[in-house]
């Protein structure tokens, strides 16, 4: 591990390189978690509910497949189910090479694919150069890796799943127990703090107005950065999610047509002002409170 240090210290872009083309693979492996992960729970709340019922075993939904998991069944193409190859499932590259389309019946693929693997592989090298080539990094990254996911599970569903947030929070609670990131103490603080500021404004405003403002995922979530940050980061998370949430909102009903009463997912924000306080966190935690005098 010292040796292969001391040589990325000295060698920053073949580093970077490394970095970028994990990322892509990661991003690749992403996507399938972004669109299976949700139709795997729905299987599973069915069957529950069957069982609960005393009904027959239900019909697969949202497959045809009767093993559906994040390996079964193999990358296919959803319109001729042709099975995808490993030459055609190399990420970015396949998708300029067919010209964005399936090799097998010509059918467009999601401009989405590339664009997630693109994404992850940036984020994977903006880690790395900030932290170098250390374990801190590779903890950083599933941190990272997590938050995309995240995202973009409730971006598509509103919803953010236990299977993602409560491993993350478990994870940043025991990566705190050497300090790697803060004292232990801090991230206890900061997971229960977390948790309790947005379960104290969905109360509030469940009573005052008879609604339900936000998910409980979102408190996990919530909980999650403040296990991985600690206390102090959850100020700058909670102002810098709820402006940029309240802007993106407000923007979407005058320009967008966006209804007052759709809901907007609020899990984007809070991942993307954890990351931003990853990184950054004392200089904007600075900057955000010398704006509020």
């Amino acid at each position: 591990m010292a040796s292969f240090a001391e040589f990325f210290a000295s060698h920053t872009a073949v580093l970077l390189l490394y970095a970028g083309i994990i990322g892509l693979l990661v991003g690749s492996f992403l996507n399938v978690v972004i669109y299976r992960l949700p139709l795997m729970m729905e299987r599973d709340w069915r069957q529950q509910c069957h069982e609960f019922l005393e009904m027959p075993p239900p019909a697969a939904h949202g497959s045809s497949f009767s093993v559906f998991n994040l390996a079964k069944p193999d990358s296919h193409c959803p319109h001729c189910k042709h099975s995808i190859g490993a030459l055609e499932n190399i990420p970015v590259f396949s998708y300029l090479w067919q010209q964005g389309k399936c090799k097998h019946c010509q059918a467009p693929i999601s401009l989405r694919y590339p664009v997630m693997e693109c994404v992850t592989a940036i984020l994977t090298c903006t880690v790395v150069a900030t932290h170098g080539f250390t374990w801190l990094t590779l903890a950083l990254l599933v941190f990272t890796w997590a938050l995309i996911a995240l995202t973009m599970i409730d971006v598509d569903h509103q919803l953010l799943p236990d299977d993602l947030t409560l491993p993350l929070l478990w994870l940043g609670l025991l990566i705190n127990t050497t300090g790697m990131l803060v004292p232990l103490q801090d991230a206890v603080l900061g997971a229960i703090g977390g948790y309790l500021v947005l379960w104290t404004v969905y109360w509030a405003f469940k009573l005052l107005t008879g609604k339900e403002g936000m998910g409980y995922g979102d408190f996990k979530l919530l909980a999650a950065l403040g296990a991985w940050l600690g206390w102090q980061a959850l100020p700058v998370v909670i102002l810098l999610s709820s402006v940029v949430g309240a802007v993106v909102g407000i923007s979407l009903i005058l320009f967008k047509g966006h209804g007052r009463d759709v809901p907007i997912p609020f899990g984007p924000y809070l991942a993307s002002a954890g990351f931003l306080s990853l990184l950054w966190g004392h200089a904007l935690a600075g900057k955000l409170f010398s704006l509020l005098g």
